[in-house]
This record gives C-alpha cells, structure tokens and sequence, in this order.
C-alpha cells in the first residue's frame, strides 16, 4: 500500500532538492513544512561568485517532468550540444556530447531555477516555507529537529536537503548514528564574468572548456547573453591560487595581485583574457570555493531522519551530475512511497539503493576532471572517444559511451554505468592497439568482444 502520514514532513533546506521534494510530496498530499536558513531568495539578490550556473540533463528533466514542471523550466535553458575545447593558439574544437540531435544538455541558473520550485512549493495549500531558520541539527534521543531561535521541532519525519556541509548530517556524526567521511579536493575555484558584449564571439551551445593539465577554465552560457566562467586552480604550488597571493591585510584576509592574476591569464588563456574585463576586479572580490566529496553511511536514522542529496552524497561538480543526482533521489523517494507502508522501510530502501549509485557517479565525476583539464588534448583519447561512438552507432543496444550513459539514459544506474564504461574501456584499448596500417577497427573482432562482455540494454 502507498505510504500515508498524518503527520507533517519537515524538509530541512529549500534549495532546489528540498523545494523539488516538497512539491512532489504535496501532490500526494502530504502536509510539508519546509525550513531554509536563508532569507527569501525571491525577496533578495543572489550572492554572486559561487554556483550561478548548473547543468541540466536527463535524470534532472524525468524528475521535473514527473512534478509537471519541465513546461515552466524550460524558457529557463540553454541547449548546450558539446564542449568547445580553446587550446593556447585560440584554436577551437566541438567535442559533442552525443551523436543524435537530442543528446544535449542545458545550462541553467540556478538562482532562477530555485525561485521557480520555491514558487511552485509555495503555491501548494499543504506546503508552509519558513525561511531565516537556521537549523542546529537533529537529535533522536530528544525527537528534536533544533534552531537557533531555540524552538525545536518534532522529527515526524525530517528529510534533511541542506547541502554539503549539512547542519543535519554533522549532528548526527558525533552521535553514533552514521558515519561520514569528507574528501576535498586540492583544488579551488572562482567564478567570473564574461558579459554580453564580449560573449558574442562564444557559441551559446557550447560549454567552453580551457584544458591546460592540471588546471582549467570553462564557461556556461546564461539567458542574458552573459557566460560564467570558472577557474579551476590548486590551492598551492604552481599556478595556484596561493602563488597568486602577495600578502594580508590589515583584518588577514587574502589580497589578491591583479598583475599576477592578468599574467596568468596572458599565459595560458589569452582569448579568454579578452572577453573578461573586470578581472582583476572580480579575482579580488569573489569567494574561493572548495571542492569536495562527502561519503555518508547509511542515509537514513531508522523512519526518522533522511539524508537526501547534496546533504547525503556531494560531489565534485566536473560531471555536471550534482544536481541531477539530487533530483534523481527526490525521484527515487517518491517511487518508495508507492512500495512500502511505513517511513522506516521507505527510507531504509532509499539508503541501500542510493547509496552505491552515489558512490558510483562520485568517483565518476573525479574522473571527468581528469578528462575535462588534460584528457581532452590527448590524441588517443580523441581517438577511442571517436570509435565509442563508431561502436554505439553499429552496436546500439550494447555498446554506449559511458558519458552518454550518465548523461542521457536515466534508466541505467550509475552503478551499472560504471561498470559497463570500465569493460567498454578495455574493449577500446584493445581495439585501438589492433588498428591496421588503415586505421580502420576490426569489426569481427569488436562484434565479438561485445557479444561476449556486453549484456543488451
């Protein structure tokens, strides 16, 4: 029988997990009380410099179709085809995603996509928002969901979609109740500008990457005509953020040289250099954020408290995947409700499902960092990658790039992906090394591999 409450859901953070969850629990009428730390972003301008652009793809869209949101979404997007690889010479390259007209993926904001699922939240009789709540976190031993204010709130039974660094999940840690283990990145970033005026020479379709090794710069489309760019440094040694430091000041904060800043991008983003003018300006002014991965075990406290998204499972963002994962877990809930009876089952299911598919698309997105800052530039990489898509193209229910299957296939786990990508990147080194004088791949030879290494799909 599908899961009924009488008694309300608290969803402990309105980002675009937590606004997305509660319009899908109101369309079964469960009566949702959503709480956010900050004030009402519909009321108040974004903070600039950290996480303006998201990538849409195909888990998020099946998951904003099911609420009946995608029509509302979509004046919102930007079709992004393929990444625009900028070499040192100014030289580009279109490496596309895909090879049918559909697979794409979008740029969107995501303060406008938030203050959509707000709205739509809102507009539900049986969703009540609290904003400016700060949550201290939740204790089960007292049934106590806690704020600042010091009110607290029964836990009858709170999903916690706070983010990354989760008020929830870091009370629970020290309890006992779960285990969590936080990996960041020895890179950093920041976020500038490329406005209208200058973005007009970038293809809008395109996500423009700079791959320079073991750093990088890219660049997402906006729906002013604008792009975001993102710097991608180590925090130190060489072209890092801290060889860009020269001092402190008076209140220890970082200062910034604009000439060091300038003779970095002279360097190794020279086109780039052009369509960002207040570089030096924005370098100074905008945060440097951190990069990380947060492993948690398991989600759940018995029917009580749920992890979910970010709050459970952050990722690095170099796969784009973030967000789609968040919105494939509010999917995921929502299915359970029709399985299972009680809070306890639903949430214990949802843990031991997603927990792996969690994993899987973490140590994806590592990866595709590998790929987006130096692979990309490799010649054998673009090679396989050319014959991955030879092999779809002749082999189609067996063989899929494994970027496509992440991206495009919601139907495969990202577990599976994972998995099948690993066998389908030894069947083209293998194929690759058996190239003739022609170049050409031995289809015999790749019809058997894949016949005996690949299940249909």
């Amino acid at each position: 029988m599908p899961l009924e409450s009488k008694e309300p859901v608290n969803i402990v953070g309105a980002g675009l997990a937590g606004a997305l969850l509660a319009v899908l629990l109101a369309k079964r009428s469960f009566a949702v009380r959503l709480f956010e730390r900050r004030p009402d972003p519909r009321q108040k301008e974004q903070e600039r410099g950290r996480s303006i652009n998201l990538a849409l793809a195909a888990r998020g869209i099946r998951a904003l179709e099911c609420a009946g949101l995608m029509d509302s979404v979509r004046p919102l997007l930007i079709p992004m085809r393929g990444r625009m690889v900028h070499d040192r010479s100014g030289a580009t390259t279109l490496h596309p995603y895909g090879q049918r007209d559909e697979e794409v993926i979008y740029s969107v904001g995501r303060a406008a996509l938030n203050q959509l699922l707000i709205e739509e939240a809102t507009s539900h009789p049986d969703v009540t928002v609290r904003f400016d709540q700060v949550c201290l976190g939740a204790f089960p031993e007292r049934d106590a969901l806690r704020f600042r204010d010091g009110h607290d709130v029964p836990l009858t039974p709170t999903i916690a979609t706070d983010g990354a660094g989760s008020a929830v999940r870091t009370s629970l840690a020290p309890a006992g109740h779960l285990t969590v283990r936080e990996e960041f990145l020895d890179h950093d970033y920041k976020e500038l500008t490329i406005p209208p005026a200058t973005a007009r020479v970038l293809d809008r379709n395109a996500l423009h990457v700079w791959p320079r090794g073991g750093f990088m710069l890219i660049a997402l489309p906006n729906t002013d005509g604008s792009f975001t760019a993102t710097l991608f440094l180590a925090r130190e040694g060489e072209n890092s953020f801290t060889s860009l430091r020269t001092a402190s000041d008076a209140r220890g904060r970082d200062v910034r040289s604009g000439d060091a800043v300038l003779a970095l991008f002279q360097r190794e983003f020279p086109d780039a250099l052009r369509l960002i003018p207040n570089l030096s300006t924005e370098f100074a002014e905008h945060p440097q954020g951190q990069l990380g991965t947060v492993h948690t075990a398991p989600f759940n406290v018995g029917g009580r408290i749920l992890l979910l998204g970010d709050a459970a499972h952050a990722i690095v963002p170099f796969h784009g995947q973030g967000m789609n994962a968040a919105f494939e877990d509010c999917l995921a809930l929502d299915g359970l409700l029709d399985q299972h009876d009680t809070w306890e089952e639903v949430f214990s299911r949802f843990s031991r499902d997603r927990g792996p598919n969690a994993a899987a698309i973490a140590q994806m997105a590592l990866e595709n960092y590998t790929e987006m800052r130096d692979t990309v530039l490799d010649p054998r990489f673009v090679r396989q990658k050319e014959l991955a898509l030879q092999l779809e193209r002749l082999f189609p229910r067996r063989f899929i790039p494994r970027y496509a299957m992440v991206m495009f296939h919601p139907e495969i786990a990202y577990a599976e992906a994972l998995r099948r990508g690993a066998v389908q990147a030894e069947i083209l080194e293998v194929l690759d090394r058996k190239r003739g004088p022609t170049g050409r791949i031995d289809i015999p030879a790749a019809r058997r591999l894949i016949s005996e290494q690949l299940s249909e799909l």
